[in-house]
């Protein structure tokens, strides 16, 4: 790595996984040097490219130099939640999960941030089977998890894909997420994942009415859609975020239900993006 790009890669750290598919025995991460690549590559197709500030990032670093800046979007209250998916392990990092998985296979999977704080060894205790199986295998006890509550200016009722958040009448609409980590227990008494997403109309609006208030303080800032297909890219869309830093304890067997039916059609954790930190791609948290 040269020197004057520290922002290439984020900072390595040892950690003993849960058994879950962050831990997928046959998975060998990718070189530092794929993940630099990656970095380089977007700093060449997105800085001075006319894209806006980019996401995700470390909550807990307010620098950012993007001039890119936008008008925030309303309060998610007098917004539609519009789309409810999740990342196995957290797009950001910061707050509570700051322990990074590793470079994982260089397209997103088995990396992002994890919970930093202790578990019980029951909470700990593997289930018997894995929930929310995909490709890449399914989650368990002890996995990170990053939801996304997607908001929308547009007149639109909830459901699948990021496509739900336009409609005909609106395909520019303001848009907003409310990002919150969960760590999954072996705890029926913990949260549960149904509850959690619960949609209901309220007023004008659809509402996520049983959204954790407990978290602490969001981190809110300027930034962009996520996931592993712009980590070579800068992403186009303009969103407004507030990213929680604590974490809740939910029940991993209650992801699993909501995984085996929701109006999202969400079945499987989705991949992570590179975590942004070139100031140039980031906003400044105020």
């Amino acid at each position: 790595m040269k020197q004057g790009h520290a922002w290439l890669l984020p900072t390595l750290s040892l950690m003993v996984f849960s058994t879950g598919v962050l831990a997928k025995a046959d998975q060998n991460p990718v070189a530092d040097t794929v993940i630099a690549s990656q970095q380089a590559a977007l700093h060449a197709n997105a800085v001075m490219k006319g894209f806006g500030p980019q996401s995700p990032r470390n909550i807990d670093e307010a620098t950012g130099l993007s001039s890119g800046q936008f008008s925030a979007a309303p309060p998610y209250q007098r917004m539609n939640l519009c789309n409810i998916h999740f990342h196995s392990g957290a797009e950001h990092s910061g707050g509570e999960f700051t322990q990074y998985a590793g470079n994982g296979d260089g397209k997103g999977h088995y990396s992002g941030y994890l919970y930093s704080g202790r578990l019980s060894a029951a909470e700990r205790r593997p289930i018997a089977q894995s929930v929310c199986s995909g490709k890449q295998g399914g989650l368990q006890s002890g996995d990170t998890i990053e939801v996304h509550f997607v908001h929308t200016t547009a007149e639109v009722q909830p459901g699948p894909t990021l496509g739900a958040c336009f409609n005909d009448a609106n395909s520019n609409p303001q848009l907003r997420v409310e990002a919150q980590v969960y760590v999954l227990v072996n705890d029926a008494d913990a949260l549960d994942f149904g509850h959690l997403t619960q949609v209901e109309q309220v007023g004008a609006y659809y509402q996520v009415v049983n959204l954790p208030n407990n978290l602490g303080d969001p981190v809110a800032y300027a930034g962009s859609t996520s996931g592993p297909d712009f980590n070579e890219r800068g992403s186009p869309f303009q969103v407004s975020w507030r990213v929680h830093p604590e974490v809740a304890k939910v029940n991993v067997r209650s992801l699993g239900r909501w995984c085996q039916g929701n109006r999202f059609n969400e079945d499987h954790g989705h991949g992570v993006r590179n975590l942004i930190t070139n100031p140039a791609l980031l906003s400044p948290i105020l």
